[in-house]
């Protein structure tokens, strides 16, 4: 067995912490949690997204989605608006949203690139391909299955 702090989970989730830790203390300043943030940012870059969208985007489990939608929507950062299946809850982003993100985005832009800096940029794109191509490759194979053969 890997040393606990070689453990990939062990890893990746001290690697999350490490750099969301930033984003997190700018975050807390306009009022926004980090999913909170990712569902703002999901509607601001584009069109208005379906809740189930939404979900698989910003990865967050529908139950968690279901109360930041709804937060969001009391605070009138985001609004539901028509779809053409009634059962489906479409949400976009409202002005107040769109200020809260334009808030948000240049700090956010800031912080990464002092990350980038630090660490490298080739390291930083290079880190992001082997983080995709390893989520490929976990979601294609059936890990739980034991050994291959």
């Amino acid at each position: 067995m890997k040393q606990y702090d070689r453990a990939l989970p062990i890893a990746l989730l001290r690697a999350r912490e490490a750099t969301l830790r930033p984003f997190r203390k700018e975050l807390e300043q306009i009022g926004l949690t980090v999913q909170q943030w990712r569902v703002i940012r999901a509607l601001a870059e584009g069109a208005p997204l379906s809740a189930s969208a939404l979900s698989e985007r910003c990865v967050l489990m529908p139950p968690s989605l279901s109360r930041i939608l709804r937060n969001l929507s009391e605070r009138g950062l985001i609004e539901r608006v028509e779809d053409s299946d009634a059962r489906r809850r479409t949400m976009r982003i409202t002005e107040a949203g769109r200020a809260r993100y334009d808030a948000m985005a240049g700090r956010a832009a800031a912080i990464y690139q002092r990350m980038e800096r630090a660490f490298g940029k080739e390291k930083m794109e290079t880190l992001l391909d082997l983080l995709c191509e390893l989520r490929e490759v976990a979601e294609k194979e059936d890990f739980e299955a034991g050994p291959m053969g």
